[in-house]
């Protein structure tokens, strides 16, 4: 039996993704605050968070995708109120609903489709 400990990986050339049992490892992700003042709680790969208003805020990465065709997946820390259970929203921004390669938005919405702030935003990025 063989065993492998490391603390890092990384591709030869340095910029490449890290290939794990024939998945790519996430590009990027954050834990963030979502109300009164938002704040990064950790993360990699991100190099900043907007808050563009109630609900709506802007993910900026470090290091630019090679395009547009990477997929986020979000989840979030509500708290159930008089609205019922929000739910999120990837790439919608209110304005252009797009998705560029250094940055992408997350809206949080409550069933009637009014925009919520919510206490934690959880997001990982995969290209």
């Amino acid at each position: 039996m063989s065993e492998l400990r490391t603390d890092t990986i990384t591709a030869s050339d340095g910029t490449s993704p890290v290939t794990l049992t024939g998945q790519t490892a996430a590009k990027a992700w954050v834990d963030f605050n979502g109300t009164g003042t938002v704040s990064i709680r950790g993360s990699e790969g991100v190099a900043s968070i907007s808050d563009n208003g109630t609900g709506n805020y802007t993910v900026n990465v470090t290091t630019a995708m090679v395009d547009v065709n990477y997929a986020i997946v979000a989840t979030g820390d509500f708290t159930l109120g008089t609205d019922g259970l929000p739910f999120l929203a990837v790439n919608s921004d209110g304005t252009s609903g797009s998705k560029t390669t250094s940055n992408f938005c997350i809206t949080s919405f409550v069933p009637t489709f009014s925009l919520a702030d919510i206490q934690g935003l959880f997001i990982s990025v995969f290209r």
